[in-house]
Formats: C-alpha cells, structure tokens, sequence
C-alpha cells in the first residue's frame, strides 16, 4: 500500500486502529504508532525528546490519544473512511489551497 492512501496517514497504524486506540495508552503502542523501536522509544522519553508529550504515571509511560493524532497529522474527527485532512475553509480561493 503507497503512503499516499487515505487508509494509512500514520506510519505504523492504520486510520482505523489511531482512531479506536483509547484515552491514553501505553508507550509500547505509541511507539508502534511512531515506527520507533522499544529501546529508541523509551530512550527519547527518558530524554524528554520523544516526538509526543509523555505523561510519567508512576513507573511507567502514558500517550494520550489526542497528542498521537495531533502529531500525526490525523482528524480525530475523521470516519476512517475518507481523508484525514480537515476540510479547507470555503472562501479561501480554490487555487490557493
């Protein structure tokens, strides 16, 4: 499948499975989500360099959802059916969108 698809926006999941994920997960499907390894993942949050906000619950990792899909570039409004991309505001001139 190309990366140009509407039913593969992210790296490593489909739409589908982004949008169905819950609340806040683990670290382990974020970086699935991200194509990271285990090791590089928790690496760059140790560091405070992992591309989404990690919350630290206790002695472990957590994403939120929200902050996955906004790093992604995913409408969490989106049906998992058409495009990801919000919608461009009607009266910005075809030609400039």
């Amino acid at each position: 499948m190309s990366a140009t698809t509407t039913e593969e926006p992210a790296r490593g999941m489909q739409l589908a499975e982004l949008l169905a994920l819950p609340v806040a997960f683990d670290l382990e499907t974020s970086n699935r989500a991200l194509q990271l390894g285990r090791t590089k993942g928790f690496q760059l949050a140790k560091q405070g360099e992992y591309p989404v906000r990690v919350l630290r619950v206790g002695h472990t990792y957590r994403v939120t959802r929200a902050d996955l899909l906004r790093a992604l570039g995913v409408d969490p409004n989106s049906d998992g059916a058409g495009s990801s991309h919000p919608t461009p505001p009607e009266n910005i001139p075809h030609h400039q969108r």
